[in-house]
């Protein structure tokens, strides 16, 4: 019999993983921890088919996070807020503020 609920999360913790290995970063992931962190960067991951709303983007800076990256990217107002805070937001690889 084959499972398919659990395979939408593997592929986003594959996807974690992997961004994670390409920002020189080590994974850490699970409930209320970051995703990955290198030295005293937090790094949140999304691996989500819209893109990342203001109000994820304000709850992860108010957890520490300074590095934020999405596989769709970010909504206009979610950029302007990391303009603002200084945050680093990414869409894959390719750096947006």
């Amino acid at each position: 019999m084959n499972n398919k609920k659990g395979q939408p999360q593997k592929r986003g913790i594959s996807y974690e993983k992997k961004k994670a290995k390409d920002h020189k970063a080590k994974h850490i992931g699970g409930p209320g921890n970051p995703d990955a962190q290198k030295g005293r960067q937090k790094i949140e991951i999304k691996s989500w088919q819209q893109p990342v709303p203001r109000p994820v983007v304000v709850k992860a800076r108010r957890k520490g996070i300074t590095k934020f990256i999405s596989k769709s990217g970010f909504t206009d107002p979610a950029l302007e807020y990391g303009k603002e805070r200084k945050m680093r937001l990414y869409k894959g690889k390719k750096r947006l503020v």
